[in-house]
């Protein structure tokens, strides 16, 4: 061939090639366009033309739905038939969707037939088996799913094949105990520990679901006592719903078993802490401080421990002075006998706030709170803490000059850290304090945009207080008194609040800061464990101000305290209830629900 000759012959070539892929790309273009626009007998044209030039289950797919809303049924199995016949590679498409279009005519025996052939066309091709199977799901015949995904590991005589799928297929068939089944043997044999957490979190929602998790992780931990994944779930499981003792006790197990020398166990107790469970944290402890008495764990065991009493101490209302002392006595044997080094200046320093605020011992709180500083000089950042905590007790003594002098100590050194914005917020509170509110703004503008959400919500609420109740008289004399009610809560000189609070009310009824009043005054009976007070002050905010900010909280402080203090469990269920309803966007809702199922006997995580 001439030179010539082969070039043109290699143009026309490649000229057909671009004509053909530009004149499929249009059809494509076409049968799209009417698809979106209905007209399915000129879409059906199209995609007809398409299939027998290539497949694309895209195409088959709009296909089928243009025959069932056409209804054309004799067209569309001659079409099926033909491409069988001459696409194999993809028959088992062909013959689900098939299937799908008998499912229209109402012919359930012959579309299970044409599943049957799809499955059996499939041969040893385990990936198509998997997209079978998620095509059957997504047409919502989850046991044709099963079909696909069984005959998978028959053909390759392989049972481990599919394990999540088959899962995922067993939760559409409500077979709870397969799934479960399916997951675990997942887990132990691919030790993915995370991946099984993660599904069994999205599928186990439901109440009985969830108890025959636990129940066939017993069983399961009793019958193959040397693997630990089930242990391991156990222990999640359990976590999940927030019982740390069970927790506890098969952690306990899995630290004697396999040597962890208590490091998990004092991570469960962290975890209980955190959740407010003081009694679990403590009793953690205490086991670490019982079986590792000259391990590293030990101190910090020790010291956790009281700190979780503490905490259990210091949120029972009213908090007991004696068991305040208790506690003070504990930490005091610890110092005695570890000395004080980096190991036990934290207790000290928890020593120093307790003579502070619980006993007001203030000289003995800022000897113990400077000996804490001079214990741990060489950690920066706990000298700042004690810093803070020292700024307090000074505050509580009544010099909030020495206060704010450390507060800003501490915010100078620490000036990029959230200690340093943590010093920032006291120093505000403190001008708020003394009345000085368009300092305490400024400084709480600057906070709003802290790093610290919490930091940043508490500016924010502050500064909101500050901005809604001043400017309304030229003396600024009701946010001044009311501030110097929030100084003596600080100060734990409840009893005087209360009395200011009543004068207040009393005084500023038509204020805009009432409802405010009556808030605090509600919350400084509850820590005075004084309920019918404070019930009576909240049934008063809520009848007047239950439109206003302050309703759902009213509402949902009413329902706790019939639950948990005045034992009056239908009257608590009812005001959940009607906060639910009053209030949908309320921040109480998810906890309400919560509490509101708990008292109605359902299991709740």
């Amino acid at each position: 061939m001439k030179k010539g000759l082969r070039w043109l012959f290699i143009y026309i070539l490649i000229s057909g090639a671009a004509g053909t892929a530009a004149r499929a790309q249009s059809e494509k273009e076409m049968a799209e366009e009417y698809f979106k626009k209905d007209d399915c007998p000129k879409a059906l044209t199209y995609y007809t033309a398409l299939l027998k030039t290539g497949f694309e289950k895209g195409y088959l797919k709009n296909y089928t739905s243009c025959i069932v809303k056409t209804k054309s049924w004799n067209e569309a199995e001659q079409f099926f038939k033909k491409q069988i016949k001459n696409d194999a590679f993809n028959a088992a498409w062909y013959y689900i969707y098939w299937g799908t279009l008998l499912e229209a005519q109402v012919k359930p025996q012959e579309a299970a037939k044409k599943n049957e052939q799809a499955i059996a066309v499939s041969g040893l091709r385990i990936d198509l088996k998997r997209d079978m199977a998620d095509e059957f799901r997504s047409m919502s015949q989850p046991l044709w799913a099963k079909n696909a995904l069984l005959n998978g590991r028959e053909v390759s005589k392989r049972s481990d094949l599919f394990q999540l799928e088959m899962a995922s297929v067993y939760r559409d068939l409500n077979e709870p105990e397969n799934m479960i089944d399916e997951l675990l043997s997942y887990g132990t044999r691919y030790q993915n520990i995370e991946v099984v957490q993660n599904m069994l979190q999205d599928f186990t929602k439901d109440e009985k679901e969830q108890a025959l998790l636990e129940k066939v992780l017993y069983d399961k931990i009793q019958k193959f006592p040397n693997e630990g994944f089930y242990n391991e779930m156990l222990i999640w499981y359990q976590i999940q719903k927030k019982d740390f003792y069970k927790a506890f006790i098969q952690e306990r197990a899995l630290d004697k078993r396999f040597k962890y020398n208590g490091s998990r166990l004092y991570n469960l107790a962290m975890l209980a802490l955190q959740n407010d469970d003081y009694v679990n944290a403590a009793a953690i402890f205490d086991h670490l401080v019982k079986e590792y008495p000259k391990g590293q764990i030990y101190p910090i065991a020790r010291r956790m421990a009281i700190f979780s009493r503490e905490e259990q101490v210091k949120n029972t209302y009213p908090v007991q002075r004696t068991e305040v002392q208790k506690l003070l006595a504990q930490y005091q044997q610890l110092v005695d006998e570890l000395g004080i080094n980096a190991r036990t200046v934290e207790a000290l320093r928890n020593m120093a706030t307790l003579n502070a605020f619980y006993l007001d011992d203030f000289k003995k709180a800022i000897e113990i709170m400077q000996a804490a500083i001079e214990g741990g000089k060489l950690d920066k950042m706990f000298v700042d803490k004690c810093k803070l905590d020292l700024g307090d007790i000074y505050l509580l003594q009544g010099e909030p000059w020495e206060a704010s002098l450390l507060y800003s100590q501490v915010e100078k050194s620490q000036k990029d850290d959230l200690l340093g914005y943590e010093a920032k917020l006291r120093n505000a509170k403190l001008h708020y304090y003394k009345g000085d509110f368009a300092l305490a703004k400024e400084v709480l503008d600057i906070l709003k945009k802290a790093t610290s959400r919490e930091i940043a919500n508490d500016a924010n609420e502050l500064g909101l207080l500050i901005m809604d109740n001043t400017g309304l008289d030229s003396t600024e004399t009701a946010m001044k008194q009311f501030s110097a009610v929030e100084l003596l809560l600080f100060q734990n000189k409840k009893y005087e609040a209360i009395d200011s609070l009543k004068v207040l009310y009393e005084r500023y009824k038509q204020h805009s800061l009432s409802d405010e009043i009556l808030w605090l005054t509600a919350k400084t009976y509850m820590k005075l464990d004084s309920n019918q007070q404070a019930m009576s002050t909240l049934k008063l905010l809520y009848s007047k101000y239950s439109v206003d900010i302050l309703g759902d909280d009213a509402l949902f402080a009413m329902a706790k305290l019939d639950q948990e203090k005045l034992n009056n469990k239908d009257e608590a269920m009812k005001l959940y209830q009607e906060l639910m309803e009053k209030y949908p966007g309320s921040i109480f809702v998810a906890e309400s629900r919560k509490r509101f199922r708990l008292l109605r006997g359902d299991v709740v995580n």
